[in-house]
């Protein structure tokens, strides 16, 4: 049986080909609107970017996003898409994930010590 195809995309920040799902689109919809789209589903005109706030950073200093989306970015579009991207970043980084609680930390043991 033949492996799978993974769809991979560059980044317009570092220029680095990368697996699709480990890049973030950046889309502009039809109506000229520029937005973030994690599902890759969204109508328009799309460029890809690392989940890093500096390839970001250097896409848009480069004018790059511009390019590929073929719409000029204002600053406040700009500062958006960095919030945006801080704000993607916070929400996958596995805080509390996977971590094994330290003694004492599980409620239902009660106090654990004794009087």
């Amino acid at each position: 049986m033949k492996p799978k195809k993974i769809p991979m995309r560059m980044c317009v920040g570092c220029r680095e080909m990368k697996d699709k799902k480990t890049l973030i689109r950046v889309v502009r919809s039809p109506e000229g609107e520029v937005s973030m789209d994690q599902t890759g589903k969204k109508a328009g005109r799309g460029a890809y970017v690392c989940r890093d706030q500096e390839c970001l950073k250097r896409a848009i200093k480069q004018h790059q996003l511009e390019r590929q989306l073929q719409v000029t970015l204002t600053e406040e579009v700009a500062e958006w898409l960095k919030q945006e991207m801080t704000r993607l970043k916070a929400d996958e980084d596995p805080v509390h994930e996977g971590e094994t609680p330290e003694i004492g930390d599980d409620p239902a043991e009660g106090c654990g010590g004794t009087a």
